[in-house]
C-alpha cells in the first residue's frame, strides 16, 4: 500500500492543482505535495515492503536504490518552484504546477514498474506531461525544442514498444505465456526458454529507445535544445528525474537478457561500453566548442549518462557505482540547472559572447554555479569524484584497461570544454545592457537556498556517504546481477 502512495500523491495533487482557483497561492502544492511524498520514500528506504509474486510494481530493490533520489530532487526544486513562479507573475502557472507533479506520480510509477508493459506506459506519459513543462516560456525556440523532444522522445518510446513486443514473443516462442514482469522473464532466461534471435532484437531496440530517454549519443539530439529552453527546474528534473527512469528501464531490461547466459552478458556489457564510451567522447567534444551555457549542461548529461552507461557495463562494483553516481549527479545537476537559471534572468541571455561579469551582476548564483561546475566534473571532495573513481577502479579490476584511460581522457576534455565556458560567465565587465541598470540582480533566498541544498547533498555524498546508502546500491547490484 506505501508503494502505490508513492503515485497516488502527487497524481492527486495534481488533480488538485488543476482545481485550484487561486494562481498566487497554486504553487504551494508543490511542496507540500514533495514533502508527502519523500518522507514516504526514506520510510520505504528505510523499512522496505515485500515484494509479492508476480506483482506489476513494487518498490523493489532497484526502486529503493533510485527513486528517493528522484523524490528529494522534486523537493528542492518544490522549493524553489514557489519562489519561481511568484517571479514569473507574467505566466499562468496551471498546467505548470499539474504537469510537475503529474510527472511524479508517473516517475514514480516507472521507477517501481516490474511489468515491462507498464514500464512503457509510464515512461510514455512521462514523456507527454513533460512537454508543456519545456515550452513554459513559450517563445519560438522554446516552441521547437518542444516539438524536438516530443518527437525525438516518441521515436525512442516507439522502439521501446517494438523492443517489449519482442521480448514477449521471444516469450511465446519459448513456450511461455508472454508474461512481460522481470522476474517471471528472468527465470524463463535461466531455463533457456527465451527465444535467442528475439531476445537479441529485443535488447537491441530496447537499448536505442530508452537510451533515447536518457539520452546517449548519437540519440540525444533533443537534449540541448530541450535543456537550453526550459525553466532552470524543468532542467534539473529532466536531468536527475527523467534519465534515471531510462536507465533503471535499460537496468531491468539488461537483468532478463544477461540471465540468459554468459554470451548474453557479454553481449549487453560491450554494447553500453561502447554506447558509454561514444556519449563521453561525443560530449566533450560538444564541449569544447559550446557557446551557451544552458546549452552546456545539456552535452554535461551526455557524458555523465555514458558514464552511467560504463558503470552498468562494468557489472558488480562498478553497477554499485553507477547507482551512486545516479544520486552524486542528480544533486549535482540540480544545483547547476537552478543557478544557471538564475544567471539566465540576470544576464537575459544565455550565449557566452552576451553574458559576462556574472560575479558582479549575481554573486550568489555565479559562486554556486561555480562550485556545480567543479562539483560535475569531479573535483573533491564533491560526490561524482568519488562515484567516478569508484567506476574507474572497477574498470581497472574488470582488465578493462582501455576503457579506463579513454574515460580519464573524456573526463580531462570535458574538464577543460566547461571551466572554459565558465570563466567566460562568471568574469569579466557585465555587457552593456547590465552596465546600464547598474543595478545587481535580486537574489532572493527562495531561489539561492535550493540550490545550496543541492550542493550541500552533494559535499554530503562525497564526504560521509552513509552505510544505508552504500547498503541499498549495494543489494540493487546484486538483484541485477544474473547468478548461475
Amino acid at each position: 500500500m506505501r508503494d502505490l502512495l508513492l503515485i497516488l500523491i502527487p497524481l492527486l495533487a495534481a488533480g488538485a492543482a488543476f482545481a485550484w482557483p487561486d494562481e498566487r497561492t497554486r504553487p504551494r502544492l508543490l511542496p507540500v505535495a514533495g514533502a508527502l511524498h519523500a518522507g514516504l520514500t526514506l520510510w520505504l528506504l528505510a523499512s522496505p515492503p515485500q515484494l509479492a509474486a508476480g506483482a506489476w510494481f513494487g518498490f523493489d530493490p532497484v526502486a529503493r536504490a533510485v527513486l528517493p533520489m528522484v523524490s528529494l530532487l522534486f523537493l528542492i526544486c518544490a522549493l524553489y518552484g514557489v519562489a519561481y513562479l511568484r517571479i514569473r507573475t507574467e505566466r499562468r502557472n496551471r498546467v505548470f504546477v499539474t504537469a510537475l507533479l503529474a510527472a511524479l506520480g508517473l516517475l514514480s510509477l516507472a521507477l517501481q514498474a516490474q511489468n515491462l508493459g507498464l514500464l512503457w506506459v509510464a515512461a510514455e506519459a512521462v514523456t507527454l506531461v513533460t512537454v508543456p513543462l519545456l515550452h513554459f516560456n513559450r517563445t519560438a525556440r522554446a516552441f521547437e525544442a518542444s516539438w524536438k523532444y516530443l518527437l525525438v522522445g516518441g521515436t525512442g518510446i516507439a522502439l521501446s514498444l517494438l523492443g517489449t513486443f519482442c521480448l514477449g514473443y521471444a516469450s511465446l516462442l519459448g513456450h511461455g505465456r508472454g508474461d512481460l514482469t522481470c522476474l517471471a522473464l528472468v527465470a524463463q532466461a535461466r531455463n533457456a526458454s527465451l527465444s535467442h534471435p528475439w531476445l537479441v532484437t529485443a535488447w537491441v531496440l530496447l537499448l536505442a529507445g530508452y537510451g533515447t530517454k536518457m539520452g546517449l549519443a548519437p540519440m540525444h539530439t533533443w537534449k540541448p535544445d530541450a535543456y537550453g529552453e526550459a525553466p532552470g527546474m524543468v532542467g534539473a528534473l529532466l536531468a536527475g528525474g527523467t534519465t534515471t527512469m531510462a536507465f533503471t528501464a535499460i537496468l531491468r531490461v539488461k537483468q532478463v537478457v544477461d540471465a540468459a547466459g554468459p554470451d548474453e552478458v557479454v553481449m549487453t556489457q560491450r554494447t553500453l561500453l561502447a554506447f558509454g564510451l561514444f556519449s563521453m567522447l561525443v560530449a566533450a567534444l560538444f564541449l569544447l566548442g559550446a557557446t551557451d551555457f544552458k546549452r552546456m549542461l545539456a552535452y554535461s548529461s551526455v557524458e555523465h549518462m555514458g558514464i552511467l552507461a560504463v558503470g552498468a557495463a562494468l557489472g558488480g562494483a562498478g553497477l554499485a557505482a553507477a547507482l551512486f553516481h545516479v544520486w552524486t549527479n542528480g544533486l549535482t545537476k540540480g544545483a547547476l540547472f537552478l543557478s544557471a537559471g538564475n544567471l539566465r534572468r540576470a544576464a537575459g541571455a544565455q550565449r557566452a559572447e552576451a553574458v559576462a561579469g556574472m560575479a558582479w551582476r549575481a554573486p550568489a548564483s555565479a559562486g554556486i554555479f561555480i562550485a556545480g561546475i567543479l562539483a560535475v566534473t569531479a573535483c573533491p571532495p564533491f560526490g561524482p569524484f568519488f562515484s567516478e573513481l569508484k567506476i574507474v577502479l572497477a574498470a581497472f579490476q574488470n582488465h578493462h584497461d582501455f576503457a579506463a584511460a579513454a574515460f580519464l581522457g573524456c573526463l580531462l576534455f570535458a574538464f577543460f570544454g566547461l571551466t572554459r565556458l565558465l570563466f567566460a560567465i562568471v568574469d569579466g565587465r557585465p555587457r552593456a545592457a547590465a552596465r546600464a541598470t547598474g543595478q545587481r540582480l535580486r537574489e532572493i533566498p527562495g531561489v539561492i537556498i535550493p540550490p545550496l541544498l543541492f550542493l550541500a547533498g552533494s559535499l554530503w555524498l562525497g564526504l560521509a556517504t552513509p552505510a544505508w546508502l552504500r547498503d541499498a546500491w549495494s543489494a540493487a547490484a546484486t538483484f541485477l546481477t544474473p547468478t548461475p
